[in-house]
């Protein structure tokens, strides 16, 4: 498969969740980035958490096909692995909005999204050329540091590594085609 307009469903299903929290904020004015957590305008104390919930639903659909489309045009063992891990975390993300703030799985599922979709990052950049490869580890030490830094509130870490998530997404659908691995293969073939 050659890069298509797959490529830019991950990129595409983010600002798709955006969209949902600047709609679940405009009913839930009490909401800080300062204060709370995303996931907040999804617990039972917000006004209508279905946006919330059904966002994060909806965006997982976007981040399962952007998995699929990396599986599907994999090079090698490690891309594949890579898009498996990406897969798993969109399955996590969805669950963030059936298990909404409040349920018991929810601090599991909300990490774990985020555990999952950086190491599955990392496992395809390390297969990847150069410049991906490049990206996808720089992002997982962001991601990574970003996770333990103190911040004023857990919308502000939640904030910055979706944006990380985001930049993956683009990174990938702007270097990670077919055409760049195939001319790294190519130049190599014709070294040889």
């Amino acid at each position: 498969m050659s890069k298509n307009k797959f490529s830019f469903t991950g990129f595409i299903g983010g600002l798709i969740y955006w969209l949902f929290v600047e709609w679940s904020i405009n009913r839930n004015p009490w909401f800080s980035f300062w204060r709370n957590a995303l996931s907040d305008l999804g617990g039972s104390g917000a006004n209508s958490p279905w946006i919330y919930n059904i966002g994060l639903v909806v965006t997982s659909l976007f981040m399962l096909v952007f998995s699929l489309y990396i599986i599907l045009n994999a090079k090698n063992k490690l891309q594949t692995v890579g898009g498996a891990y990406l897969s798993v975390s969109a399955i996590f993300l969805a669950l963030i909005g059936i298990f909404h703030e409040g349920t018991r799985p929810h601090i599991f599922v909300s990490t774990y999204f985020f555990v999952q979709f950086f190491v599955g990052a990392l496992i395809y950049g390390l297969g990847s050329r150069k410049k991906v490869k490049k990206a996808s580890v720089f992002l997982f030490i962001l991601a990574v540091v970003g996770a333990f830094l103190k911040w004023p509130s857990t919308a502000l870490l939640e904030t910055y590594e979706i944006l990380l998530v985001m930049v993956f997404t683009l990174v990938i659908a702007l270097f990670g085609g077919d055409k760049g691995e195939r001319s790294v293969s190519a130049g190599k073939k014709a070294t040889a």
